[in-house]
């Protein structure tokens, strides 16, 4: 196999669970990728010891009372350094990388991809809140860029490999797993009792703490029936979630024919993560990489998720019922509401009453634009901790 030409990534939201792995593959592969751009959060110290290895041409914190302590570290080093969502927004301009990775977790990754897109690079997706949030002026800007996306949410990547070679008329559906989250079994009467704790205790998947919560609300695979859709332009009636508490089946795309076909791994993000990296193409691991063998697809099992201890999940077809700035209002009200059962503040059923409240209170925009987005995330927000005041 031919060695590709080493490729140069900006990696947005690389002190998170995403990014980090994605420096794993750059470090692993040194002759394939090099970093052009990293970009944190908050997390200064661990942005400048990733810096300090991979020295890219800049590095960017989000939290601008951090970036003194970035620019003493890395400036004498050569590293450019600046802080601010601006100025991680206008970084994607910039010509020393050809692809993005957005690592970032929430709406904060909209404004860097879009500004990416329109700047032709192309994109490794794990922040699936930028096509919940505003799919239909994402798949509008691709149509005039040259930017290809390359999914790395796990079910999304096993999706895009069950389809390649196949026509897009041959699928009947596509069906996403969940692995049920730390609340599979309990009862609505135990839910009203979950704590932090409880919902951080994910069964099968290492994750930040945002997502771990939305898996336990099962928010998070509303969010991937929506992205599905965007990604692969196939109606929400004809994509569906199903429960697979052994997460070794990522998901699975069922044809006209009735044939499946679906995408088997550990649950471990390098793969898919290597997959976009390396343009939907498989490069070999290393000998000591754990594989899937027999024993973990030993007992596969699959149900019907229960939408009524779960009424998160059913957000997915209203919003893609709806369009215009539903999912916007759904994903603002759940970060409000995630944010505030993280700190104690509210209870874990609230989350849900919180998103369904948000959506009845702020206005619906049919045909938006990007500024209409802004103003829908920032009423919506405003709403939602509004609610939980009363």
């Amino acid at each position: 196999m031919t060695t590709p030409t080493r490729k140069r990534i900006a990696v947005v939201g690389s002190t998170g669970s995403i990014g980090t792995q994605t420096l794993d593959i750059v470090a692993q592969e040194p002759e394939s990728f090099e970093v052009g751009l990293l970009t944190a959060g908050s997390q200064v110290d661990l942005l400048i010891q990733q810096a300090m290895r991979h020295r890219p041409s800049m590095a960017i914190i989000a939290d601008t009372s951090k970036y003194a302590k970035l620019r003493d570290a890395l400036e004498p080093l050569g590293i450019e350094t600046a802080a601010g969502p601006q100025a991680l927004t206008d970084a994607m301009d910039r010509p020393d990388f050809s692809m993005v990775v957005t690592a970032t977790v929430g709406y904060s990754g909209l404004a860097p991809t879009i500004r990416a897109i329109q700047a032709g690079k192309d994109i490794a997706l794990a922040n699936k809140e930028t096509l919940v949030v505003a799919g239909e002026l994402i798949k509008e800007l691709l149509k005039v860029s040259s930017s290809r996306i390359y999914p790395v949410d796990s079910e999304h990547s096993a999706i895009y490999q069950c389809l390649v070679g196949e026509s897009h008329n041959a699928v009947e559906c596509l069906i996403i797993t969940a692995s049920g989250g730390p609340f599979r079994r309990w009862t609505p009467a135990e839910l009203e009792q979950a704590t932090v704790k409880d919902a951080l205790r994910h069964p099968n998947w290492n994750m930040g703490a945002k997502i771990t919560i939305d898996s336990a609300t099962m928010i998070n695979k509303a969010f991937e029936i929506i992205e599905a859709h965007w990604l692969f332009d196939i109606p929400g009636e004809r994509i569906h979630a199903v429960v697979h508490p052994q997460s070794i089946i990522h998901s699975m795309v069922e044809f006209r024919d009735g044939a499946i076909k679906a995408q088997l791994g550990l649950p471990d993000m390098h793969l898919p993560i290597r997959y976009a990296l390396f343009e939907g193409t498989r490069w070999p691991i290393a000998p000591t990489t754990p594989r899937l063998g027999l024993k973990e697809m030993a007992e596969l099992t699959f149900e019907a998720p229960d939408t009524a201890r779960f009424p998160n999940l059913q957000l997915a077809y209203r919003a893609l019922k709806e369009k215009g700035t539903t999912a916007c209002i759904i994903n603002a009200a759940n970060e409000v509401a995630v944010a505030a059962f993280l700190r104690g503040e509210i209870r874990f059923l609230d989350i849900n009453r919180i998103v369904e409240a948000t959506l009845d209170k702020v206005a619906h925009i049919a045909s938006p634009s990007y500024d209409d987005y802004v103003a829908t995330n920032d009423e919506a927000r405003r709403v939602a901790s509004d609610l939980m005041l009363r």
